[in-house]
């Protein structure tokens, strides 16, 4: 079995609209930093030159947001009420959700912006194959070219709402894209609605999760070393995060050789 990495890093050097930052205690930091704890609070002296090397443990403390690097959005991050009830946090989702067969579709030819039901429909058609229940739909837009610059966060191209509600008639649960979105760009989402007047065109892809229950994969990398269109399986496991609406995640696309 290959193990191909679909996870971009979370990356303090990396340009991100909520910046993180990341801080190193290193090991001859946490040495001493041991060695005080011990004198302030039992009153031993103890000397870290006794260890080896004269080194404890690092440790590293990160501020960032759960939608940083690739990550799962939880039904509670689309809003507070949904049609089906009290949307779930990351922590109670059922773990089959995310591990399971996966369908590339290969939509790299999209402008910026939406990417409606027609672009899906033809995307079906030129990989012979409809996705299914349980299967994990990964959007291959190109974006991830873009990844750790100002343009990542501007330049792609989201599902509109009736493609999304296409994936979940099939039996999906869980879309995945390597752009920082499954809805279009903030900009094009404005210009929309400033054109037509609608708020239907604000982030379309989100709120459709407010009527049907369903987890978005956002920020994937390396989609085009899948070995094809179906064929491998998708694990991408979500931090459990008590009450959160996102939760970090280590994708993964698992093929048998």
């Amino acid at each position: 079995m290959r193990i191909i990495d679909l996870s971009s890093p979370i990356d303090a050097g990396g340009w991100e609209p909520n910046p993180v930052t990341h801080s190193v205690m290193s090991a001859v930091d946490g040495a001493e930093h041991m060695a005080r704890r011990m004198r302030e609070n039992w009153g031993i002296d103890f000397n870290p030159a006794r260890l080896p090397g004269g080194e404890l443990l690092s440790l590293d403390t990160l501020t960032l947001t759960t939608h940083t690097g690739t990550h799962v959005d939880a039904p509670s991050h689309y809003g507070s009420v949904a049609a089906y009830g009290r949307p779930k946090h990351i922590d109670e989702l059922p773990l089959d959700w995310f591990v399971g067969p996966g369908v590339l579709l290969d939509v790299t030819d999209s402008p910026v912006g939406t990417i409606g039901v027609e672009r899906l429909n033809r995307a079906f058609e030129e990989i012979g194959h409809v996705p299914r229940e349980a299967e994990i739909v990964v959007l291959h837009t190109g974006a991830g070219r873009l990844a750790g610059t100002p343009d990542y966060f501007t330049r792609f191209a989201g599902l509109d709402g009736p493609a999304v509600n296409l994936l979940l008639d099939l039996g999906v649960r869980v879309i995945g894209t390597d752009a920082f979105s499954l809805d279009g760009p903030f900009g094009h989402m404005i210009g929309e609605y400033q054109r037509t007047g609608d708020a239907a065109a604000l982030w379309p892809a989100h709120f459709a999760g407010r009527e049907r229950e369903y987890c978005q994969i956002e920020r994937l990398a390396n989609l085009a070393a899948l070995p094809g269109p179906v064929g491998f399986t998708i694990s991408c496991l979500p931090v459990k995060i008590a009450g959160a609406g996102a939760g970090w995640a280590r994708a993964v696309a698992l093929v048998d050789d």
